[in-house]
């Protein structure tokens, strides 16, 4: 299967992967992070699927019901036609509570005659390592781990529970159902309860899309973006995963495979940050929450990433019983680089701090007790660890080095933080904290700047150019038509832009060589390019990556620059934010460091 014929449905609990033969290929119960009970895109082999397929078929036409993560599969066969509706239930209660439980629905409507489907029902739990065992219960199969840690699944059916085990076809007569559940159910399920979740479900999301401030143009596009954001939000902590999945590799066939189940603070903040800004307050407020429970304390220090609930220890493992995705070795869980200094994290997190309290507070001045205390301990932070060496934003696992780009976010941590300090009434300490960012501004011209490279460069001392360096444009490091800043663009895009997509860096690291460019960089040139001048260029570059995206509107992390193929962990939140981000600055022409005009684009 190439390029990710994937779709992904989601209820801000967990979410799932489904191919274009519907079959369900990952899946994690009852969270983002816990173990996979299907994990076929890991191991075809081994690693378990849940698909339903239809007997002489004649057509299949597959796609999302507009403005909603429902995914419907229209079969038309020669005995007849049904749809199936894949999702996970997400509504508010009548107590304004969310419900949103670890389950997966698939409903089957009847349209015509009496068509005949076939179920394969593959269960492996925990991450393939046990095979199931399965309980005929009063109204249900009980799903049971063989060996290893317990597990336990329900599903409910008002088909026939044998031919669904034994993948027999099954004669449709009416409207059906399967409810593939983490929890036992304590009410009764069936087609009347199945449809009003699914109403349910599907008014929340059309909701949640009216309210999600956009431009027309792409807004279908955008949309998309912005509801796989959402699904990458766990609704218990408000932490923002980076992508649903594991170990589906940057190279096809090699080792760079990482766990991405988790909340990164610079990814996640730049996710946060956008929401504010396109009418969703309410995730951001959930964020703020989440980062002020990792702070309780003053002395405690913000990790670069967390687990979904918090956790700091992510202790990386491999699963050596699995052959990974196209036989890409190893299958990691857990991530070691939750023990990397990554410096440009403050930066970020201010940032989406001082946006959010524009936002929130619109034109009065409220002071956030809770807030300043964050943002005073950050800006802090950063005055005394500006200037130390860190694994910078692409989290190299060498030496640690004074990355520019660190450097250039320890700049933008302080000045944010001064201008939420004038914000919220503190001159004096907006004035100490703007010498400060003078200061690094200054050191990173004088050390970041190359003059034989005639750019700025990925570390102090170094020649090496790094796709982190057209941000400065992006958070208002220097203006858009200084020279220095339009030679590190032109010079960017002649060293690091290939087939019209931008690499990271191109040098050997680590791992060896980098073969695939990143999306995020590519919309990164993008934006570059549009602020220096250049928009024909930029509109072509733009029209060049989106025809990689996936026939379902979803990006991955990576893309092979000959092929278009999707490549990496997928979907990937950081592709989708930057293709926002992207879209608002070339058709609003929108600044994203003059975060004065937002109020005018929230209107």
């Amino acid at each position: 299967m190439k390029n990710y014929d994937y779709a992904i449905i989601g209820n801000c609990t967990s979410s799932a992967l489904i191919s274009s033969d519907c079959s369900i290929d990952w899946l994690c119960l009852p969270f983002f992070d816990s173990p996979s009970v299907f994990a076929k895109i890991l191991d075809a082999d081994k690693g378990g699927f849940f698909s339903i397929a239809a007997v002489n078929v004649k057509t299949v036409e597959q796609s999302y019901i507009t403005h909603t993560p429902v995914l419907k599969t229209v079969f038309t066969t020669e005995d007849g036609i049904f749809e199936l509706r894949d999702y996970m239930p997400r509504f508010l209660t009548s107590k304004q509570e969310y419900y949103c439980p670890p389950e997966i629905h698939r409903d089957i409507k009847l349209i015509s005659g009496n068509p005949k489907l076939i179920v394969k029902f593959h269960p492996k739990p925990n991450y393939a390592a046990s095979e199931s065992e399965f309980i005929l219960e009063n109204n249900h199969v009980k799903i049971t781990s063989q060996k290893g840690e317990y597990a336990s699944f329900y599903l409910y059916s008002n088909l026939n529970y044998k031919s669904i085990l034994t993948s027999e076809p099954v004669e449709l007569k009416c409207d059906s159902f399967m409810l593939f559940s983490y929890h036992e159910k304590l009410d009764e399920i069936d087609t009347d309860r199945i449809n009003i979740e699914y109403q349910k479900t599907k008014t929340y999301w059309l909701d949640w899309a009216y309210r999600t401030k956009v431009p027309s143009k792409y807004k279908e596009l955008l949309l998309r973006s912005a509801i796989t954001l959402k699904l990458l939000t766990y609704q218990r902590s408000g932490a923002v995963i980076a992508s649903p999945t594991t170990s589906l590799p940057e190279i096809i066939g090699k080792d760079r495979n990482w766990d991405y189940r988790y909340c990164w603070i610079r990814d996640s903040s730049m996710i946060v940050d956008l929401y504010n800004r396109i009418g969703h307050t309410s995730s951001a407020q959930r964020y703020m929450n989440f980062v002020l429970n990792r702070r309780m304390l003053k002395h405690e220090n913000i990790s670069v990433m967390y687990g979904i609930n918090g956790e700091r220890l992510l202790t990386e493992r491999i699963l050596e019983h699995l052959s990974g995705y196209e036989g890409s070795k190893p299958v990691r869980i857990g991530n070691d680089a939750y023990k990397q200094v990554q410096n440009d994290i403050y930066g970020q997190l201010i940032e989406a701090i001082y946006t959010y309290l524009l936002v929130k507070h619109r034109d009065r001045v409220v002071t956030d007790e809770e807030i300043w205390t964050i943002v005073r301990d950050l800006a802090n932070t950063v005055i005394k660890k500006w200037k130390e060496p860190d694994n910078g934003i692409w989290e190299r696992r060498g030496q640690p080095r004074h990355y520019v780009h660190s450097k250039m976010m320890s700049w933008v941590a302080m000045d944010r933080s001064a201008k939420i300090a004038r914000f919220i009434g503190k001159p004096n300490i907006a004035e100490k904290w703007l010498k400060i960012a003078s200061e690094i501004k200054q050191d990173i011209i004088e050390k970041g700047w190359n003059e034989q490279r005639k750019s700025f460069v990925m570390f102090y001392g170094g020649s090496e150019l790094d796709a982190a360096n057209l941000l400065m444009l992006h958070y208002g490091f220097l203006e858009n038509d200084d020279p220095k800043v339009v030679s590190t663009v032109k010079k960017t895009y002649e060293e690091l832009t290939k087939s019209d997509f931008t690499f990271r860096y191109i040098s050997n690291d680590e791992f060896g060589e980098v073969k695939n460019a990143f999306i995020i960089c590519t919309f990164w040139m993008i934006n570059a390019l549009y602020l220096i001048g250049d928009e024909e260029k930029s509109r072509k570059m733009l029209d060049n990556v989106l025809r990689c995206i996936n026939k379902f509107k979803l990006f991955s992390e990576d893309v092979e620059i000959d092929t278009c193929r999707l490549t990496g962990n997928f979907p990937q939140g950081y592709s989708h934010l930057a293709l926002i981000q992207t879209i608002l600055l070339l058709e609003t022409n929108y600044n994203w460091s003059n975060v004065s005009g937002l109020q005018d684009f929230l209107q």
